[in-house]
Order: C-alpha cells, then sequence, then structure tokens
C-alpha cells in the first residue's frame, strides 16, 4: 500500500483495521469502525444506506468480500480532524475498486462517517441472472415490443436450455428444452429480444425473494431489502434496468410482491388465459402467467400484444372483454386494510381520500378463510408435481422451501377434498364483489423486509401477504400492482404497491384503468 505520507499515524492504523475487517468479515469490528447514530452515510450502485444501524443490517446479510488487496491510497485533509480517503483495490480473481471514505475524529477515535464503494466490473450479477446474451434470443425485427429485452423467469422453456427452477441439483438433471413455451414465442413475435434467464426463489415456492444456492438478488428500490418473489431475478433484472419486460409468473403473489417492493408495475393475468405449456408447475389451480415493467405504457404494450388474437398463436382474444373501459367505481375490502401495517394503512387511505375515488366498503370475509384451504390445494398439487424429484435428490433444496414441501407432503386426499370445496363459495363472492367494480386493496402489508430479517421474521411476513395476495389467486382473476404508494421503512422511504382486482378476461382493460388511476394521482403519465 503506498499513501502520502502526511496520514496521521491514528488514521493509517484506523484504516488497517477496517480493511483487515472487510477481509475476514469481522462484523464487530466493521461496525466500530463505522460512526454511530443516524447521520453516517454507506453509498453504492444498489443506492444509499443513512444511518449506522441500516449499515449494519445491510453488512450482516451480505457477507463478505473477495480477496483483494490495496494497491493506492490518497490522503487528504478536509479540516481538522476530517479527512478524506480514496483507495484502489485490486481483486485476486481480477478487476478493480475504488472506496472512497470521510474519516472523523469522534472522541479521540477516527471513524468513518461517509463512505461510497466502486466495485469491480462483473459480467453479470449471478444472484440476478443464470445466463445472459446480448441478446439470448433476439426476437422479430418488426413489432410493438420491437427495441424492448425480456428477463425470463428460470421455469420457461427457451428452445436449447434447460429448466433451472432455482436448484443447481434440478438444473444438472433437466434435459435442454426442444420448444420454448408460448409465453416465450408470442414475446419474441412481437419483436421483443430475451436478454437472459433470470434466477427464481426455488421451484417458486417462496415470495420473499431469497435463494438458498445463488444468494439474494439486490432490491433496487430499498438497499439491504429482500426483492420480493418468487420472481425475484426478473423484477430486480428490470428495476435495475439490466431488461425492459420480466416474464413471470404469479401463483399466491409472485408477480405482485416484488412489483410492490421495487416499485414496479405487475400484472397477474385471468387464470388460464396465458398458456401454461412449457411452463414448470408448481400449483396448476393457481399458476398463471404474468410480466413486471418500469412503467405502465410499457405494460400496456405487452398486454395488449400478448393477450390479443394477432399476438398470441394459443391465447384467445380478449379484446371482447376488454374493449370497453372498466367501471370507474372501486370497491375496498375492509379486511385487506386490517391486514396492513399501519403506515400502509395510512398511506393507501391518504390516496383515497387526495384523489376523491368512489369508493364503496366491502366485506370478503375472514381472509384466513381464503389462504388455509388455497395453501392446502396449492401443497397438494405441489407435491404432486415435484415429490418423486424430490424424494430422488434429499437434501437439495433449501431449509425453507424444504419445510414447505414437508408440509405439502402431508396433505391428504380428503384434505385436499374439502379444501377444494371449501374455496368454491368463495370464488362466487370474489366474482360478484367485481361483476361491476373493481377491487382496490394494498398489495402487500408493509414495504419490503430487511434482508438481515430472521427466518421467523420472513416467514410471518410470508404469512401476512399472502392474506392479501391469495383472494385474487382464489378467484382467478386478473390483478394489477400499480407503485402508488410511499411508507417509511427500515431503510427509508420505500415504495408499496396498490393492487386492482377486476373480472376475468378484462386483462387489457385493467392496464388501462391502472394507469388512469396512476395519471389521475400522480399526473405523470398520459393515458
Amino acid at each position: 500500500m503506498t499513501a502520502a505520507q502526511t496520514m496521521p499515524d491514528e488514521l493509517r492504523a484506523a484504516f488497517e483495521a477496517y480493511e483487515r475487517a472487510i477481509l475476514t468479515n469481522d462484523l464487530d469490528a466493521l461496525d466500530a469502525a463505522f460512526a454511530p447514530g443516524d447521520r453516517t452515510l454507506r453509498g453504492d450502485g444498489a443506492g444509499l444506506l443513512v444511518g449506522h444501524d441500516a449499515i449494519s443490517a445491510f453488512r450482516g446479510a451480505r457477507g463478505g468480500v473477495s480477496a483483494r488487496t490495496i494497491e493506492r491510497v490518497e490522503y487528504r485533509p478536509l479540516a481538522e480532524g476530517v479527512a478524506l480517503i480514496v483507495a484502489v483495490s485490486r481483486f485476486a480473481a481480477g478487476g478493480t475498486g475504488l472506496q472512497t471514505q470521510v474519516w472523523e475524529q469522534i472522541e479521540g477515535r477516527w471513524l468513518i462517517t461517509a463512505a461510497h464503494v466502486t466495485p469491480r466490473s462483473v459480467a453479470f450479477d449471478r444472484s440476478i441472472w443464470r445466463t445472459v446474451g446480448d441478446p439470448l434470443y433476439q426476437g422479430a425485427w418488426e413489432g410493438p415490443l420491437s427495441g424492448l429485452t425480456v428477463a425470463v423467469k428460470d421455469l420457461f422453456a427457451i428452445k436449447g436450455y434447460r429448466i433451472g427452477a432455482g436448484n443447481p441439483t434440478y438444473l444438472d438433471s433437466a434435459r435442454a428444452e426442444t420448444t420454448s413455451a408460448p409465453a416465450v414465442g408470442d414475446l419474441l413475435r412481437g419483436g421483443a429480444s430475451l436478454r437472459g434467464i433470470a434466477r427464481t426463489d426455488e421451484f417458486a415456492y417462496s415470495i420473499a425473494g431469497d435463494n438458498a444456492h445463488y444468494g439474494t438478488p439486490p432490491n433496487a428500490a430499498v438497499p439491504g431489502a429482500l426483492p420480493g418473489g418468487s420472481s425475484s431475478g426478473p423484477a430486480s433484472a428490470v428495476a435495475l434496468g439490466h431488461a425492459d419486460i420480466a416474464l413471470a409468473t404469479d401463483t399466491a403473489g409472485s408477480v405482485r410482491v416484488p412489483a410492490s417492493y421495487q416499485g414496479l408495475w405487475g400484472l397477474r393475468t385471468t387464470h388460464d388465459l396465458v398458456p401454461r405449456q412449457g411452463l414448470l408447475p408448481l400449483a396448476q389451480s393457481f399458476d398463471t402467467v404474468g410480466w413486471l415493467t418500469r412503467d405502465g405504457a410499457t405494460l400496456q404494450a405487452v398486454a395488449d400484444w400478448c393477450l390479443s388474437y394477432d399476438g398470441s398463436d394459443s391465447t384467445d382474444s380478449v379484446f371482447g372483454a376488454s374493449a370497453a373501459d372498466l367501471p370507474w367505481r372501486f370497491r375496498v375490502p375492509t379486511e385487506a386494510l386490517a391486514a396492513a401495517e399501519p403506515a400502509t394503512r395510512a398511506a393507501f387511505e391518504e390516496l383515497i381520500a387526495a384523489s376523491a375515488l368512489p369508493i364503496e366498503q366491502v366485506s370478503l370475509g375472514d381472509l384466513d378463510d381464503y389462504l388455509v384451504p388455497f395453501r392446502t390445494v396449492q401443497g397438494a398439487e405441489a407435491w404432486r408435481n415435484n415429490g418423486d424429484w424430490l424424494r430422488a435428490h434429499p437434501g437439495s433444496t433449501g431449509p425453507a422451501v424444504a419445510e414447505r414441501f414437508r408440509a405439502a407432503a402431508a396433505v391428504t386426499a380428503a384434505d385436499e377434498s374439502a379444501a377444494r370445496a371449501a374455496l368454491q363459495p368463495l370464488r362466487d363472492t370474489l366474482h360478484a364483489l367485481v361483476r361491476d367494480a373493481v377491487l382496490l386493496l394494498p398489495t402487500v402489508p408493509g414495504p419490503a423486509p430487511s434482508r438481515s430479517a430472521t427466518g421467523a421474521q420472513v416467514d410471518a411476513v410470508r404469512t401476512d401477504t399472502l392474506r392479501l395476495t391469495t383472494p385474487a389467486a382464489v378467484g382467478g382473476l386478473p390483478a394489477l400492482s400499480v407503485p402508488l404508494l410511499t411508507v417509511d421503512g427500515a431503510g427509508g422511504s420505500a415504495p408499496v404497491g396498490v393492487s386492482l382486482v377486476s373480472r376475468a378476461g378484462t386483462d387489457i382493460a385493467l392496464v388501462r384503468l391502472g394507469r388512469a388511476l396512476h395519471a389521475r394521482i400522480t399526473e405523470t403519465e398520459s393515458v
């Protein structure tokens, strides 16, 4: 390491101690190196962390850094007891990085009060992507989606590639697909090109967005937070600007949850509207195809093309159901508001009041009446789809997913039959409520949880979230999450989506309505 000779010995020692702590991932020493309080800053390409506690939580979930040496240090005194250090890191695996730090003497110790990290260049983030190309597959040279790129969730068949399902053992045992899924082909015919295959939570059996094998994709909206799943990789790819469209699935919220957590638009389509051939199933009674985008106009273009007769070889035209606009009439389930966190509920009620929407309060009934039988049927189907493979490959899944499959294996035929019978009257209730209006509710209870949350905390959030997301799945209804709320979370301001749920087959009109609502509230998007 080289450095200006005027650097104080105490500062040099503090900087070198910090570097040793980084390389050994000594969390206590790293915490001690940063100044306490809520004014300490740390930034990188993923965003800005404010406050010692937020920085500490991020570091605890990040893990260590790759082996590196400091090959150059520049020191500049800024004031008495205040200094700037800029250091160049050389990584053992290749590449260089840059760290910029402001150090201050506080109560006799040199501490970091602000830091910015410029990481080394990487080919792609393996927590987001399984494989990428430029493009991986070229779409039609002309079409309504020309110039757009797609991140495909690793559950869809792509000719020449294996389906990995978020599990390395499954990927190793799979065979290359001989044809692409219709949902993939629709996008290619429209002119979109495939950017790559993006990570999924294992077997899509999660909504948190973490993966025990490949890591957790970043949340582009809230540094240090979970990205939401199971469509975690495609959602993060879109939120970070790596792709324009995420081709994903939604069984119990796997499009809507990451859309809410990362401030995206996300559409769960009407059940059975988009063909599921070439899609690895989790629970066919609820599995649907969906898309995520950064803006409503792009989502509208995707829905207009992929759900129209001209756009898809296998999807019947829904322009008949969507030709007329949906009514500007909204029904808010009281149980959904009660299930939201207080800050989310307050933000939602403020939005309703400020926009003067025509609102009617309605009742869905006890949300657990939806969740419990849903989980039973989902578990029965998930085990039928994957049980043989899991028995043949014991220990191949992460702990949380393994526990869900263990519970799924215990579902009896009588349990499943009773659960299906319990779901039918709930479907009837939902269909009646959306016959001449649109349901409006928070997409999730609150902002994305921290990546440092315990397994028990994440599981509690999962249950609370499923109470809000399963009714649309039970009804087989289209549901659109629109980024309309901002709520204070552990890492600062964070997005929370608002969901619109309409009658079956009105998917295109639902996106139009969502854009109109967004324009009315934000006055930023033309319809």
